[in-house]
């Protein structure tokens, strides 16, 4: 097969879960003789820190296999062009299309000069131009996304979300991320730090700053990701308890000296692919219950229940991300479930073991080739009808209007 695949996110280096899901998965087709592109985005420094950041990530993206051939271009409106222009260059058997992709310009395009032949990746749920958690709802993606011949799903409640609000079959497909072990077991009780990936607003660095606070005799860590802030740089910085870690080229850099990994997300989270990576290492995560992180964990103890972010200001911090309004959250459930694995050796070493194993046994039961399977088997579907007044591209000035109508739709 020939496979195409298109996001807005930046691919090279890869940031997120997202596209580090994506390029596992070229890498399984491509493994197995299949041809395959990006077409992606590009990481805009724009200023000194984020030139900063820009360079250490290029120095520090892991080269250990070849990557797809990739096209990674800034301009979102020049981005879906070169979608076209590969498309019937490449002529691909299919066009995948990451949900990273607000407007849905590049779903529009794939739409277009792919016809039948376009299978949308549902990774991120505030992405969706439908349901209660997106932050673009549109009737026009959302039939995008209806008439795709496919919609894979990285997790079964993220399914569930899409089932119930886009009334569409759905297929489930876990990412193959996580390696085929043996993994490094890590957890152990005199470890340093309790540790959080991409310390931000919609992630909960609001619950991991104030925990450190409660907790100063104890040592915490903040790995900055794709929507960490200057603001959130500085009060991090301001912790005299909590050390901000540098991007590593493997995550074990981070989880070998990492006591407990907190994941206080307050938006919808896809999955939470960290969390298996925590664990499989035998390392103990108390996570929220946002989105599909209960299912990420598995079964496991602490999974603390959270009050979601609901609504967005009508305005964009410095990663280009709208400003989440925060509810207030109870902290003593956190607390709690800190002290209990901090202070008790026997209840930690019994749910880090509980934690590897549950662990093993789910990425033991993954399979690489599913998706490859699944795309060998799909019917390309008919051509979608494109409405005449579809937006090329999202300008700033058009997302921050989106957003404003979104706010008085929603009465808040």
């Amino acid at each position: 097969m020939r496979i195409l695949l298109a996001s807005s996110a930046s691919h090279v280096p890869p940031r997120g879960g997202s596209t580090r899901s994506n390029l596992a998965w070229l890498a399984a087709l491509r493994a197995n003789g299949h041809a395959c592109r990006v077409v992606g985005g590009a990481l805009v420094a724009d200023t000194a820190e984020k030139l900063a950041l820009a360079r250490r990530e290029l120095e520090d993206q892991e080269m250990d296999q070849p990557s797809p051939e990739i096209y990674a271009v800034a301009d979102p409106v020049k981005r879906a062009a070169v979608l076209k222009e590969q498309i019937r260059e490449f002529q691909p058997d299919w066009a995948l299309v990451s949900s990273e992709d607000i407007g849905q310009s590049l779903l529009r395009a794939a739409h277009e000069a792919a016809p039948g032949r376009v299978v949308y990746l549902a990774h991120t749920p505030q992405f969706y131009p439908f349901g209660p958690a997106s932050w673009n709802p549109n009737r026009e993606g959302e039939e995008l996304v209806a008439n795709s011949a496919a919609v894979v799903a990285i997790g079964h409640h993220t399914a569930e979300y899409i089932r119930s609000n886009l009334d569409r079959g759905v297929e489930v497909i876990h990412p193959p991320i996580y390696g085929g072990g043996p993994f490094a077991m890590y957890g152990r009780s005199e470890n340093r730090f309790i540790t959080m990936i991409n310390p931000c607003a919609v992630k909960g660095v609001s619950i991991f700053l104030d925990l450190a606070g409660r907790l100063p005799a104890y040592r915490f860590a903040a790995l900055p990701g794709w929507g960490t802030t200057a603001e959130d740089r500085r009060a991090l910085e301001a912790c005299s308890n909590v050390a901000l870690l540098r991007n590593c080229k493997n995550i074990d850099q981070v989880l070998k000296d990492t006591r407990i990994l907190l994941m206080p997300s307050l938006w919808f989270e896809g999955f939470g692919l960290i969390v298996i990576e925590a664990m499989l290492r035998g390392i103990p995560v108390v996570a929220s219950d946002a989105g599909g992180l209960a299912e990420a964990k598995l079964g496991t103890y602490f999974v603390i229940p959270v009050r979601p972010i609901e609504r967005y200001e009508a305005a964009y911090d410095d990663q280009a991300l709208p400003r989440a309004v925060l509810p207030q959250q109870d902290l003593s459930p956190w607390t709690a479930a800190l002290e209990a694995l901090l202070s008790d050796r026997d209840r930690y070493e019994r749910e880090s073991a509980a934690a590897r194993d549950a662990a093993v046994k789910f990425v033991t039961a993954l399979r690489p080739a599913q998706l490859e399977e699944f795309l060998l088997a799909l019917t390309p579907g008919r051509p979608v009808v494109q409405s005449e007044d579809a937006l090329a591209g999202l300008s700033p000035a058009k997302r921050a209007l989106l957003l404003q109508r979104l706010r008085a739709r929603s009465g808040k």
